[in-house]
């Protein structure tokens, strides 16, 4: 295999694939061109690592559901219940800052061991409080094992799935959270939120449980240097009869390849040679958490009811159309290309921002009082569906393709932290942008989906069908 490794440079090796991204470079040009198929251990293993996911997703939507119950139950005030909203993200920001570091210190495997432990801690903390304290402090143990969740559940996938799987692997994690989100929407109906906490510790089971099972990631032994366990992993992942010659060598090419690189520190990430990839990876987190995703994905129910809407009937509307529009793009990506679908879904959310300010508008001035709250909810599922489309995974997918490979891990955990940072400032500033003025709040995320628009078409490459050396040397 031939490299180019110049210190500090991208490397131009084909073989490299990203470890911390959920998908592997399938674009790229490759020695073998034989499939491997999916054997059961990857099936299982991929179900369970994406138990993860699930928790993920029920964690971000279980704030919508329990909000009328956990404020009349315990007294809580609305800057209350928005520290609550909003304190699972700091402790994802802390995790998300931790993930790389312990992800390869303890494993795949023992990273998502030692996340579930921190959610269910979560979990029982929530179920049991008896005032804002208990509360928090459950919400922030929660935050903290999502975070760490939030970067190993895509690297353990795309580090044992082959690589003509991969992609659609992948895939799955996006999906169990839309999944994991959506189902807590909905079981919170029926439920009250201290019964909806408890549930929530069931995927936890399940996955700590499942971990017995998995085998632990090749990659990460060939890492450790550990070849003949990574050797019986692998075959056991490819089938007792699979030839894994090759795939062992690339990984070994893979792993001795890194050593090659200076451990890069937090300031090379801002040199002028990455400035492209910085601008486009933390612009399209800060925009996609300016356009207002979690202020309605925490608080729709009370925006339903803000707006004169039964809560549950739009909670339902927009838990149905999550799970589809999320299989939508991943049909689409690949085809369409990231640039289009990202516009596209940008401007479905512009529009549905834009409906649902138009509605608290409508109802401060008693106009058409009989459509505003069919406007809101239209608006609502319309902004979550399109959401879903293609502003929920490609700007993390764009991330993996856009940093070169001696800067993926860093870049990634910065864009990962600022992602975190800016879903903290939204959903907590969020119920106090209400009080202020609904209308100008969601005529604001609708800007944002504007100028996310506009910043796309500007500055976004499109990187379908491109090697990421090719992405890289374009941007770089």
């Amino acid at each position: 295999m031939e490299k180019n490794l110049l210190e500090g440079e991208q490397t131009r090796s084909p073989l490299l694939v990203h470890r911390a991204n959920g998908r592997d470079d399938s674009e790229m040009q490759s020695n073998n061109d034989g499939e491997s198929p999916a054997t059961t251990i990857v099936v299982i293993s991929t179900l369970i690592a994406c138990c993860g996911s699930y928790v993920f997703g029920a964690a971000v939507g279980y704030s919508s559901p329990a909000e009328s119950g956990i404020m009349d139950d315990l007294g809580l005030s609305d800057a209350a219940y928005s520290v609550f909203g909003s304190i699972l993200t700091l402790g994802a920001l802390l995790g998300a800052v931790m993930c790389g570091k312990m992800a390869d210190l303890i494993g795949r495997r023992g990273t998502m061991a030692f996340s579930q432990i921190f959610c269910i801690i979560g979990w029982f903390a929530i179920a049991f409080a008896e005032g804002a304290w208990n509360l928090d402090l459950g919400r922030l143990s929660l935050g903290y094992g999502i975070g760490l969740l939030s970067y190993v559940v895509p690297v353990y996938i795309a580090e044992i799935t082959p690589k003509n799987l991969r992609g659609g692997f992948t895939t799955v994690n996006q999906l169990l959270v839309t999944t994991g989100l959506s189902m807590t929407y909905l079981i919170g109906i029926v439920v009250n939120w201290r019964v909806l906490s408890l549930i929530g510790v069931v995927p936890c089971v399940l996955q700590l449980l499942g971990l017995y099972f998995m085998p632990e990631s090749p990659r990460w032994l060939a890492m450790l240097g550990r070849w003949s366990q990574c050797k019986v992993a692998l075959q056991r992942l490819r089938g007792q009869n699979a030839n894994i010659s090759e795939e062992e060598h690339e990984i070994r090419e893979y792993t001795e390849t890194l050593q090659l690189f200076p451990n890069p520190n937090i300031f090379d990430i801002f040199r002028r040679k990455y400035a492209h990839s910085l601008i486009v990876g933390v612009g399209l987190m800060v925009l996609q958490q300016f356009g207002g995703v979690n202020a309605i994905g925490y608080y729709a129910a009370a925006i339903f009811e803000s707006a004169g809407f039964s809560s549950t009937i739009g909670t339902i509307a927009i838990a149905v159309v999550q799970v589809p529009m999320t299989l939508l793009g991943v049909l689409l990506m690949d085809r369409s290309g990231r640039r289009p679908l990202l516009m596209i879904s940008a401007a479905g959310t512009c529009l549905g921002s834009f409906l649902i300010g138009l509605s608290f508008l409508m109802q401060d001035d008693q106009a058409w009082e009989e459509i505003t709250p069919i406007l809101a909810v239209v608006g609502a599922v319309l902004f979550r569906g399109m959401f879903a489309l293609g502003m929920g995974g490609i700007p993390w997918v764009m991330m993996s393709e856009i940093f070169p490979i001696n800067m993926k891990v860093l870049g990634g955990s910065l864009v990962t932290a600022v992602n975190w940072f800016f879903t903290w400032v939204i959903s907590y500033t969020f119920t106090f942008l209400m009080e202020w003025s609904s209308d100008g709040t969601f005529f604001m995320f609708a800007i944002m989906g504007a100028l996310t628009i506009l910043f796309v078409a500007k500055l976004v490459p499109e990187t379908k069908g491109r090697t990421l050396e090719e992405i890289q040397a374009s941007m770089n």
